[in-house]
């Protein structure tokens, strides 16, 4: 979905079955500041695939001037010509790379990989066995040709590309539970008792026949329950990235051209001498 250019711009493109869920992701990308000069928009019609008719042609060559391999290229042109929507953010930073790639995600993007899978089942197929491969058909005439006749010697290059594929995400989320807990207390509790002690003394009246009273208060301990809430761990998420190294194979072709030269050596001598004397 991602492809890097020489220059370190980042181009991010997606392809949509409708165009309501195109212009909804680019409703999105405006409302998160993404400027609309940069947002690219292709539609699709529907029709036959790209490499029976002009109009399949001509998703390909529109494609041309974005940063993408040539086989997503015509995986895209294909899913127009089926009446898809692609969609290309370009100049993406890095700030704004996650951003951009979660409103994509968000509103239905078109899983490739998937789509071609379906595309192949139903007899496309695909970049392999495409003509854009190698910009000319590649059939040979074997007919009897001119002087002025020429075979095309068709040569592939391979090119190998980069795509960014989401391999799932890592989502923290913090909520709220109880737990029921206990806890062993030891409290105090006071009592007031009356005591009576029999004493046999004589009285005095000035003193034992004056009016008293005194009191005492009880006392019991409570449990009182409070809590603290402390901070004991904290936990969130980090993105490291490292490099590796990947050999892609595949197979290139080329044209090989085989003379068949049924003259006999005196005839060949004297047409060489002819074509000397003729410069």
């Amino acid at each position: 979905m991602t492809y890097d250019s020489t220059t370190g711009q980042t181009s991010v493109s997606a392809l949509f079955d409708s165009q309501d869920d195109a212009q909804r992701t680019v409703d999105r990308l405006l409302e998160a500041g993404v400027d609309m000069s940069r947002i690219r928009m292709d539609a699709g019609s529907t029709g036959t695939t790209p490499t029976q008719t002009d109009q399949g042609k001509g998703f390909w060559d529109s494609l041309g001037d974005l940063l993408m391999p040539e086989e997503d290229r015509y995986s895209y042109a294909e899913g127009l010509s089926r009446g898809g929507q692609l969609l290309t953010v370009s100049g993406v930073t890095n700030t704004e790379y996650e951003t951009v790639l979660d409103i994509l995600d968000d509103e239905g993007t078109v899983n490739l990989d998937e789509r071609e899978a379906n595309w192949r089942s139903e007899g496309w197929g695909g970049y392999e066995a495409s003509t854009y491969a190698t910009g000319y058909p590649t059939t040979t005439d074997h007919s009897a040709a001119s002087a002025d006749e020429t075979i095309p010697v068709v040569e592939e290059r391979l090119r190998v590309g980069k795509r960014d594929t989401s391999h799932g995400r890592v989502r923290v989320r913090a909520y709220t539970v109880e737990t029921p807990v206990s806890e062993m207390v030891e409290l105090r509790d006071e009592h007031v008792k009356r005591v009576r002690t029999p004493v046999d003394r004589p009285a005095k009246v000035d003193e034992d026949y004056r009016e008293r009273s005194f009191e005492a208060e009880e006392h019991r301990e409570e449990a009182v329950v409070s809590k603290e809430a402390r901070v004991v761990e904290e936990i969130g998420l980090r993105k490291t990235s490292d490099t590796r190294q990947e050999t892609v194979s595949d197979t290139v072709r080329h044209t090989e051209v085989e003379v068949d030269d049924e003259r006999t050596a005196v005839e060949r001598h004297d047409l060489d001498r002819s074509r000397k004397c003729c410069c």
